[in-house]
Order: structure tokens, then sequence, then C-alpha cells
């Protein structure tokens, strides 16, 4: 399994690399694909409400009704038709590409099973809101979905009559039946939605809208191709004709060439197999559970920039309990809790400059306490054995694409976004490196999702705890590249900027 995680890591990283050049990161697609189903989601959900406006139920004039749409006014329900078929089928694409990158990333084990878990359901919404849209259209596609469909259903011992007896000839289908289909077609979406929003609701913060730039230029593109390519219809259905050849849609309707090879109950228990074995996949194997972060309330003052920083809400602001004088104290949720340390590197606490205390923050890692960071920084700074030296923050998800040597030293940490910004001033300060560089995943692809975010807004003075302006910014370098790929250029880089500005100083 962890094989093959690397090998689709591998395709991803080249894949992302060429996206990245004729995009740019922060329109990359692949990078924003929750955010794009989400997109494509009101794109259906809002060209759908427009089409039901003009669109018959009773099943005698539904087609006449989705012709009217397609030919009569083409220039608007025309084109809001095309929309619903393409962006339907875009966010099956989304969809299925952010299922396998999230698991060749590994984003689904441990504690981070419940966005996983809660989309395994939301797969089969997406292909009951579609498969049940083609067959409002009414024509011979949807002919062949609803009788096929129906025979399927009908291989599970849970219906008093066979739903197929209704699809015998033209005279046995009724207005009923299809509205019950139009019915099933506007309210599983909504249940839909309903799953969305539990799906996102550990993620603090989460991106549920692409980039402005890649939304316009995504919508531009649909638009288009629904003006060059419209959705149209395949002739009107007749149960009394079986049809000859029907147009398929391979997004939506792939498993029913299967039901011409394999029995409708046997493809149910595949699909069945299939479902739980994306269900229990966050314990195959079950992941090591780290130490949760936790509070030490002699030094929390409930500033609440934790609380802020979470990017899994697993922190919650709550009144005090040991009678000091302070309002709040931060309590954590041992079951939100990824362990990543992004609330430790935003505690004003966590510094390496303290001295009449013992170095204990208000919040940390059992497993990566401050005063252990600390002294890994000062062993790290011990064994240069020549220049310039460049002492290397990086994060565990990425730490295997460096190593050290005698001008590097590396120190890993869960999540670079876990290193306070003191520790920077800390280790130029002290000399204990010529430079600091500290490095993460991609970026906006951080593994704990705002590490590389809240970092640069750290460093750049945007965001608490700051860095301090007399931390010479030239000696310091954030390197944000997937983990796939080396980052020699980018320390080689660095290393000829440091001897360019000690070159400077030796000069003046």
């Amino acid at each position: 399994m962890a094989f093959l995680k690397r090998v689709m890591r591998v395709l991803f990283a080249r894949a992302e690399f060429v996206f990245d050049f004729a995009f740019g990161r922060a329109n990359n697609p692949l990078a924003c694909l929750g955010a794009l189903g989400w997109y494509f989601f009101w794109i259906v959900a809002g060209t759908g409400i427009y089409l039901y406006i003009f669109f018959d139920t009773g099943i005698d004039n539904a087609y006449a009704s989705v012709e009217y749409i397609t030919n009569d006014q083409w220039y608007a329900a025309g084109v809001m038709r095309s929309l619903h078929r393409y962006a339907s089928d875009a966010l099956v694409v989304v969809v299925l590409l952010h299922i396998v990158r999230e698991f060749s990333f590994d984003r689904l084990r441990g504690r981070r099973f419940f966005a996983w878990l809660t989309g395994v359901p939301l797969l089969w919404f997406l292909y009951v809101c579609g498969i049940s849209g083609y067959w409002l259209v009414w024509d011979q596609l949807a002919q062949y979905i609803a009788i096929a469909t129906s025979e399927w259903l009908d291989t599970l011992p849970m219906f008093a009559e066979p739903i197929a007896n209704n699809f015998l000839n033209s005279t046995t289908l009724g207005n009923r039946f299809f509205t019950l289909m139009v019915f099933i077609h506007i309210f599983a979406p909504l249940f839909m939605l309903l799953l969305m929003w539990v799906h996102i609701q550990r993620h603090a913060r989460a991106k549920v809208n692409p980039p402005k730039s890649l939304a316009i230029g995504t919508g531009i593109t649909l638009t288009v191709l629904s003006l060059v390519f419209p959705a149209i219809s395949q002739g009107p259905a007749n149960l009394d004709v079986v049809p000859a050849t029907v147009g398929f849609d391979w997004y939506y309707l792939a498993a029913y060439p299967l039901l011409d090879v394999i029995p409708g109950g046997q493809l149910w228990l595949i699909l069945a197999i299939v479902t739980v074995l994306l269900a229990v996949s966050p314990w195959l194997p079950p992941a090591k559970l780290a130490a949760v972060a936790v509070v030490d309330l002699d030094n929390c003052n409930g500033c609440a920039r934790c609380f802020e920083d979470c990017p899994f809400s697993a922190i919650t602001m709550q009144p005090r309990t040991d009678g000091t004088n302070y309002d709040l104290e931060a309590v954590v949720n041992d079951s939100n809790c990824m362990s990543c340390g992004i609330c430790v590197g935003a505690c004003p606490t966590a510094t390496p400059f303290r001295r009449a205390t013992a170095i204990v923050p208000g919040i940390e890692l059992p497993d990566h306490s401050i005063a252990g960071l600390r002294e890994r920084s000062l062993e790290a700074s011990g064994r240069f054995n020549g220049g310039p030296r460049m002492l290397v923050y990086a994060c565990e998800k990425c730490g295997d694409a460096l190593t050290s040597d005698e001008e590097t030293q590396v120190v890993t940490m869960p999540c670079v976004a876990m290193l306070p910004p003191s520790f920077v001033d800390f280790a130029l300060s002290r000399n204990l490196a010529d430079g600091v560089m500290l490095a993460g995943c991609g970026e906006n692809d951080c593994y704990y999702r705002l590490g590389d975010e809240w970092t640069r807004q750290r460093i750049a003075g945007e965001r608490d705890p700051y860095l301090r302006k007399r931390v010479p910014r030239e000696r310091l370098r954030l390197s944000w590249l997937p983990p796939e790929r080396r980052r020699r250029k980018a320390l080689q880089e660095f290393r000829e900027s440091l001897i360019a500005l000690d070159q400077e100083r030796d000069d003046d």
C-alpha cells in the first residue's frame, strides 16, 4: 500500500509541475479539487433551478419541454442545460481525482478519518443525482437507463413488485412514477449538500471557493463548451420500441455496460465491497496516533491565538478554571487534534529565549516539546563543519527530500508552522547559523492544510506571533516544494546568496 501511494504521489507531483508552469501554483486545479467540487455543485444547482422553471414534470410533455429548452430558447435555457450537463461531468472528475489524491498523500488515516468516511456516502449521492437527472429528459438514453436501472434494482430482494413492470410498454408508465423521479432528482442534491457541509466540519476555514481567476477561467471554459457543443436529446423515448443505439455518458454510466456481462446481484455485491473497502481505508493499516497537544494553564493567558490558527477546529476557548485573572483558557478536543503543532507555533510563550524559567509554553506537543526543539537546534549548530552554515527547519512530511551535511543541518517537526518565528531570531542572533530555511510542503498544499499560509503571514508580520524586524530577511528563505521534488537547487541558490552576503560584509 505504501509503495502504491508513493507511485501515485510521484504521478501527481509531475502533473502538478505541468499545471504550475501553465497556470501558476495559486490557480493549479489539482491543488483546488475540493473547492472546485463545491464550485461545480453550485453551477449544477443554479442551472437546475433555472431549467426547472421551463420543465414539464408530466411524462407526456417532459421531452417536449426539454426540446423547447434546447432549441427554442437555446441562447438562455439551452446554454443552462449544457452548463448543467458539463458541470455535472466536471464534478465527477474532480471528486474522483480528489479521492485519489487524498489517498495518495495519506490524508485519511488516524484522526483524519472523518472527512474520508463522510465522503463515501457522498459518492453514492453524486451518482444518484446524476443518473436520476438523465431520466427526466425522457429520450432514448433515459429509456435505456430507466429499464436497466429498474431491472438492476429488481435483483435486490426489497421490492414487493418488480419496478421493471412500470416499463413494459407505453401504457404502464404513469405520471406518478415519473414525478417520483423528479422528486428524487430535486431532493437528493439537498441531502448531498448537507453531507458536504458535514464533510468539512472538522476543517477550520475550509476552502469552498476556488481562487477567483480559476473560477472565472473555468466558468468561461464551460460556457464556451456549452455554446460549441450544446447538450442535445437523443430522440423521444418509446417503450414500445427498443432503441438500437444510444449516446453514452461514461462519467455517470460506466457501471451499466457491466450489466451485460455481470449479473445484477453480483454487481451490487462488487459495489458493496468497494464501498466497504473505501470506508475502512483509514484503518488499512491503522495509523499510529501521536500525542495530542496539551495546555499548561500556568503559561496560558487565554489569548486565543492557538484557537485562531488550528486548522482542524481542535481547540475551543472556555471560561477559566484555575481562578486566575484571565477570562479564558484553551481546551483541546482530543478527537480533532492532528498533532501538527501549528497551535504551538502560534503561542506567544513558545520562545527559545526564556532563561528565568523552564521553557514550557501555554500549549505544546508532548512528543515535540519547544525545549526539545531548542536543544536540537543547538546540537545541529554544533555539527557544522563548513560554510556557509544553513539551518533548515523542515516538515516531517517532506524531510526525506533533505539530508544533513557539513554545511546543512536539518531539524524536522510535524509541520513547519509549529516553529515559532522567534526560533529564526534565536538562530541568527545567537550565531547558530549563517542562514535559516523553512521548508514545508507544496505551496497551498500543506499536509495540515494551513501551515504554509500561517508561516508566510507570521514571517511577513501579518499574523501573530510576528518575526521581529531586527531579523535580517536576506538570511531567511521559505521553501514550498512538493515532497517528491529534491530541494538541492533551492539549497544551492540559498547557499550562493549567503556567500554573496558574507563577501559584501567582508568588503565593507
